[in-house]
C-alpha cells in the first residue's frame, strides 16, 4: 500500500488533510446553523446549503482552466489564501438581520472560490506523480491513500465542532437541545403550535440560564448557540494556517511534477507530455463526460450526510442517554485506537521484515487494549449531538481503506480486479443498499411538518445512522478514489486541469440536486424521501453497466 510511493503523494496528502478538516468542520454544523441563528426552514436552509455545495464543486473547473494556463501550483496557494479569508469571514459573529446574511453570503462565495483554485489542482499534482512509468501501476493505491489521508482530516472535524459547541454553551449556562431553535423561532415570529409551545415551555424551564422570561430566553439561546458555531467554523482558518505549511516546506518533493502541457511545450520541461489525435482527445472526453452524468446521482445521495441524515440525527434519534456498547463510537480516541490497530495488523501480515511484525503486533495489541480502556473509562449513559454521527463515514473510510486495497491487490494478481468504471457501478448498487436501511429505520416515524406541530415520535436506535453511513462508505470506496483515478488517467493532458474540474463539476450537480431531497422534508414520509434516492442510484447503475464496453477501452 504504502511501499514504493513516491514522497510527493504524503506532502500533497497531508496538505489536503488540514484543508479537509478545517472544510468538514464547518459542513458538519453548517445546516445546523442555518436554521438555528436565521430560523430558516427546510426548504430555504437546503437551497443554501446545496447551492454552495455546488459553487464549491463546479467552481474546480474555473480553476482547472487558469491552471492549465497559469500553473497547477499557483492556483492551489492562491486557493489557500482566498479560502483564509473566507472562512474567517464567517467565523465573524455578524448580527442576524441583512448585514449577516450578507457577510455569510460573501464569506461562502470565498471558500467556493478559494475551494475551486486548490482542490482540483492539488489532485492534478498527484496524478502527474503517477505519469512517471515507475510508478504509473500504484495510481489506484495512490489515490486511494490521498483519499484516506481527506478522511482523516473529516475525521476529527465533527469531533471539533461537537467540543467547541458544548464549551460556549456550558459558558453561557446552557445544554444542547435539537428542538430548542426551531421552536424559539417560531415563538418569536408568533407560529408555533399550542402543542408545541407546550413542551418548548418544558424544555426551557430545564435550562440554567432560564429566568422565566420565555421571550429573553428565546433570543439569548438562538444567540449562544449561532455564537457557538461561529467559533467552530474558526477552526478551518488554523486548519489552513496548517496545510500552507506544508505545501511551501515539502514543495521539493513534487516541484517537478507541477507542470502543465503550455509549460512544458514552451519551457522544454523534464516531464514528457504527449501529443494526441483529435479523435483520441475527443473519445477520451467523451467517455469521461459519461462517467460525469452517472455520478451525480451518487453525489446527490452521498451528501445527504450534512443535510437529511443530520435532520434525521436530529430530529429523530435517540441523542440522550446513550448507553451499552453503542457508547464506543461515540469517543474519537476510541475510533483513532481501532485505525491504529488496523493499519499494525495490516503491516504485520505484509512486513517481510521479523523485527518489523513484531513491533506492529505490539502496536496492535497496545491499540485494542488502549480502545478497551478508553471504552471502560466512559460514562454509563452519555448524550450526544447530531453532528457527531458525521465522523463515522471518514472513520470507516480511513479504517477500510487498506482492507479495501489488499482485497482489490489479491484480484488484480489473479487478473480478476474490476475497472475502475466497473467499480463505480457496483459503488451506485451500494448506495442504494445503504438507503434501503434507512427505510428500514423510517417506518413509523411521523412526517417532519407533524414532528415540528409536536407530534410525538419514537427516536430511532444511532445503530439505524451508524449502519447507514458504514454501507456507503462501501459505495464511496468503490466510487470516489478509484474515479477520480480513473478521470487523472484517460484526461487528454492539454486538458487535466479542466477534465478534474469537470469531475467536480458533476460533484456540484449532485451536490445542488442533494438540496431538493432536502427540499421534499416536511410533509412527504420519509421512507419516500430515501426510496427517491435507491431508485436514482439503481437507474445510475444500470445505465454505466449498459456504457461498460466503451468506458474499459482506456
Amino acid at each position: 500500500m504504502f511501499k514504493g510511493q513516491p514522497k510527493g503523494l504524503y506532502a500533497l496528502a497531508l496538505a489536503n488533510t488540514g484543508e479537509r478538516f478545517g472544510y468538514y468542520t464547518m459542513l458538519a454544523i453548517f445546516a445546523l446553523f442555518l436554521q438555528a441563528k436565521f430560523g430558516f426552514s427546510s426548504v430555504t436552509t437546503s437551497n443554501i446549503y446545496g447551492g454552495f455545495m455546488a459553487c464549491v464543486y463546479f467552481l474546480p473547473i474555473f480553476g482547472g482552466m487558469l491552471a492549465d494556463r497559469f500553473g497547477y501550483g499557483k492556483m492551489v496557494t492562491w486557493g489557500i489564501v482566498v479560502m483564509f479569508i473566507g472562512y474567517l469571514a464567517l467565523a465573524f459573529p455578524a448580527p442576524q438581520g441583512a448585514v449577516g446574511l450578507a457577510a455569510m453570503f460573501a464569506a461562502l462565495f470565498f471558500i467556493a472560490l478559494g475551494t475551486g483554485l486548490f482542490k482540483g489542482n492539488l489532485q492534478v499534482l498527484v496524478g502527474n506523480l503517477y505519469d512517471d512509468p515507475k510508478y504509473s501501476s500504484k495510481r489506484d493505491a495512490a489515490f486511494s491513500i490521498f483519499y484516506m489521508a481527506i478522511n482523516i482530516g473529516s475525521m476529527f472535524a465533527p469531533t471539533a465542532a461537537t467540543k467547541i459547541t458544548e464549551y460556549f454553551l456550558t459558558k453561557a449556562n446552557l445544554t444542547y437541545e435539537a428542538q430548542i431553535p426551531q421552536w424559539a423561532h417560531q415563538f418569536l415570529n408568533g407560529t408555533i403550535e399550542p402543542e408545541a409551545l407546550t413542551q418548548y415551555q418544558a424544555l426551557a424551564e430545564a435550562q440554567g440560564a432560564y429566568n422565566g422570561d420565555l421571550l429573553a430566553f428565546s433570543q439569548y439561546y438562538i444567540d449562544s448557540l449561532s455564537g457557538a458555531y461561529h467559533w467552530g467554523f474558526g477552526v478551518a482558518c488554523v486548519s489552513l494556517i496548517a496545510s500552507i505549511l506544508i505545501y511551501v516546506c515539502c514543495r521539493p518533493w513534487f516541484k517537478h511534477v507541477d507542470v502543465n502541457a503550455k509549460q512544458a511545450k514552451v519551457q522544454g520541461a523534464a516531464i514528457e507530455v504527449p501529443e494526441m489525435s483529435a479523435r483520441e482527445t475527443r473519445e477520451r472526453i467523451v467517455a469521461l463526460c459519461l462517467v460525469f452524468a452517472v455520478v451525480i446521482f451518487f453525489w446527490m445521495a452521498f451528501q445527504q450526510s450534512g443535510l437529511t441524515l443530520t435532520y434525521f440525527a436530529r430530529d429523530y434519534t435517540q441523542l440522550k442517554g446513550i448507553t451499552g456498547f453503542t457508547r464506543f463510537g461515540f469517543n474519537i480516541l476510541n475510533l483513532v485506537m481501532i485505525v491504529i490497530a488496523v493499519y499494525a495488523l495490516f503491516s504485520l501480515f505484509q512486513s517481510e521484515k521479523g523485527s518489523t511484525k513484531v513491533i506492529s503486533g505490539i502496536i496492535a495489541v497496545l491499540s485494542l487494549v488502549g480502545a478497551w480502556w478508553l471504552y471502560g473509562g466512559m460514562p454509563e449513559s452519555m448524550d450526544i449531538l447530531p453532528q457527531t454521527f458525521q465522523h463515522f463515514n471518514p472513520f470507516f473510510v480511513v479504517a477500510l481503506t487498506p482492507v479495501s486495497l489488499a482485497v482489490f491487490g489479491a484480484l488484480a494478481k489473479k487478473g480478476k480486479e474490476p475497472s475502475a468504471p466497473r467499480k463505480i457501478g457496483i459503488g451506485m448498487i451500494v448506495a442504494a443498499l445503504g438507503y434501503l436501511v434507512m427505510v428500514f429505520a423510517s417506518i413509523g416515524m411521523p412526517t417532519p411538518n407533524a414532528l415540528y406541530a409536536g407530534a410525538p415520535v419514537q427516536f430511532a436506535s444511532p445503530e439505524w445512522l451508524i449502519g447507514t453511513y458504514l454501507v456507503l462508505t462501501f459505495a464511496e470506496l468503490f466510487l470516489s478514489p478509484m474515479g477520480i483515478s480513473f478521470v487523472s488517467k484517460v484526461a487528454p493532458p492539454k486538458y487535466k486541469g479542466m477534465m478534474m474540474g469537470l469531475w467536480f463539476a458533476a460533484t456540484a450537480i449532485g451536490n445542488y440536486l442533494m438540496g431538493v431531497i432536502g427540499m421534499l422534508w416536511g410533509s412527504l414520509p420519509l421512507w419516500v424521501l430515501w426510496t427517491i434516492l435507491i431508485v436514482l442510484c439503481s437507474i445510475a447503475a444500470v445505465v454505466i453497466f449498459s456504457l461498460m464496453k466503451k468506458l474499459e477501452r482506456f
